[in-house]
């Protein structure tokens, strides 16, 4: 039987500095990330012992050498929230990673809650620069010069279930799910065919179907074999063929249908899916078509749409859940997937009030008939860019939002206290509540680990391997109980 999906996201965010000529962008992340409430961040190693990027989920390694930061660097580039999150900079972006979920709802909140968070770095970064420069940031996935940059998910699945089973079934609905989980983007990037206006900003940039490789050469599936979990039971499956969404509708659906297809794969139900004769070219033909119409070729010598596919998915979902459990979320979930295809099917411009990049595409078209212009007119551009800033009163999806003009699934409060609070049905719960209470004893932190120096010669190490454990239920009253972290190590080894 499927095992409870945890999931999780990692956003990319674009960083841009206005009239700044040092293009240190490293250091002006580091900046970032180091400006939020810097009186609250625990000073903090992220724990690299646990992490190896280079094993594969084929069964193999790959040979290289991992770059780990020197200590110092380390505390600079990492930080640990009390929400249970990462906050970090990767390569050249400031990089959120919520804490670990048990479903898509309280993804979205956490995630929101991650642009928040960086609203309140980019204000107080801002008030250190000069006063003619300002930090603004995107969540978006490329910066039209031809580098991309990404929104990940993650997916605790069972170890038990073969990677050539999950290659084999999940690539024809990764490929197809971007009508509903697209951002939308004006033009096109790295030598690709043009294009007006096409579903998502990330097709062009993938080159192959599988791989280890997110930088080099993209595959629609990521075989990176790192679980932060018990390996002996668990695979986290990382997705990286997706788009940063503004949408709360578009990231509920995303994660939520992805996770029913991953329990439908975890127990071999699907016994014949719809296999593409090109996955990769499917990926970047469905995005170049806003009218979901057109017919990719399958293996079989069929053609069908990306929302005929997705039907046959949609309609297996509804199979399998016959005489097995459906949680609220769950049902809610296939509900706006049949709501969500059957709008594509007659009208995609239908669901401007729900879908990325629709709610997108519906903006500029009404801006370019009122302003008589055309999609190559620079102001164009800058509305596809202004779509994805975050700052709440100059961000054009937030300036929807706040006219009521999008979707909504959960409520503001919630993502104010999620800002500060983690999740309390994951191990996140545990993390977060000793950040917030131990921080001055925490030495070094991973997904499955924590370390506190207690004063004696050895650092402690407390392993995290269940994800489901170190819920509030867990180890509330522990943490109530114990006044330093001395006597949580003393408990937990007693």
């Amino acid at each position: 039987m499927a095992i409870k999906k945890v999931m999780g996201t990692e956003t990319e965010y674009g960083i841009f500095i206005r009239n700044s000529y040092d293009l240190d962008l490293i250091s002006q992340c580091i900046l970032v990330v180091n400006s939020y409430r810097p009186e609250q961040l625990c000073k903090l190693l992220w724990d690299y012992d646990l992490e190896n990027p280079l094993v594969d989920a084929r069964g193999f390694k790959v040979e290289g050498v991992v770059d780990t930061p020197s200590q110092k660097d380390n505390m600079a580039l990492n930080k640990v929230l009390p929400n249970g999150a990462r906050y970090y900079v990767d390569h050249a972006h400031p990089e959120y990673s919520t804490p670990e979920c048990t479903n898509p709802r309280d993804v979205v909140i956490y995630e929101k809650a991650g642009e928040k968070i960086l609203m309140i770095s980019r204000h107080n970064a801002n008030s250190i620069l000069p006063r003619d420069q300002q930090i603004l940031i995107y969540k978006n996935n490329s910066d039209q010069k031809g580098n991309s940059y990404g929104s990940h998910e993650n997916y605790l699945m069972s170890r038990d279930t073969p990677f050539q089973r999950i290659k084999e079934k999940l690539i024809p609905f990764l490929v197809t799910r971007q009508i509903y989980a697209g951002s939308g983007k004006v033009g096109s990037e790295n030598n690709t065919d043009e294009v007006d206006y096409q579903i998502s900003q990330r097709a062009d940039f993938f080159e192959t179907d599988v791989g280890l490789d997110t930088m080099v050469k993209r595959p629609i599936i990521n075989t990176r074999d790192e679980p932060h979990a018990d390996r002996e039971k668990y695979r986290r499956l990382h997705v990286i063929v997706g788009d940063s969404n503004m949408s709360e509708y578009t990231i509920y659906l995303k994660l939520g249908v992805t996770a029913i297809v991953l329990k439908m794969i975890e127990d071999d139900f699907i016994k014949k899916e719809p296999s593409l004769k090109d996955p990769v070219r499917a990926l970047k033909d469905i995005s170049r078509d806003p009218s979901c119409k057109l017919k990719v070729p399958l293996e079989d010598g069929r053609s069908l749409t990306a929302i005929e596919i997705q039907k046959i998915y949609l309609e297996l979902a509804h199979s399998y859940f016959q005489g097995r459990a459906l949680d609220p979320i769950e049902k809610d979930i296939l509900d706006k997937w049949e709501y969500v295809l059957k709008e594509l099917e007659y009208d995609p411009m239908q669901l401007d009030r729900h879908i990325d990049w629709i709610i997108k595409r519906h903006l500029i078209t009404s801006y370019m008939s009122k302003k008589g212009c055309s999609w190559k007119d620079p102001r164009v551009l800058m509305i596809d860019l202004q779509y994805h800033d975050i700052r709440e009163d100059k961000g054009l999806f937030y300036l929807l939002q706040k006219e009521g003009k999008v979707e909504r699934i959960v409520r503001e409060e919630e993502i104010i206290h999620a800002i500060d609070n983690p999740p309390q049905d994951t191990r996140a719960y545990f993390r977060g509540m000793c950040i917030k209470k131990y921080k001055n004893e925490v030495f070094g932190v991973n997904w499955d680990s924590i370390s506190f120096n207690i004063g004696e010669q050895s650092i402690k190490r407390i392993l995290m391997a269940e994800p489901l454990k170190g819920t509030k239920s867990h180890v509330y009253e522990l943490i109530e109980n114990s006044a330093t972290a001395r006597d949580l190590v003393n408990y937990l080894s007693s």
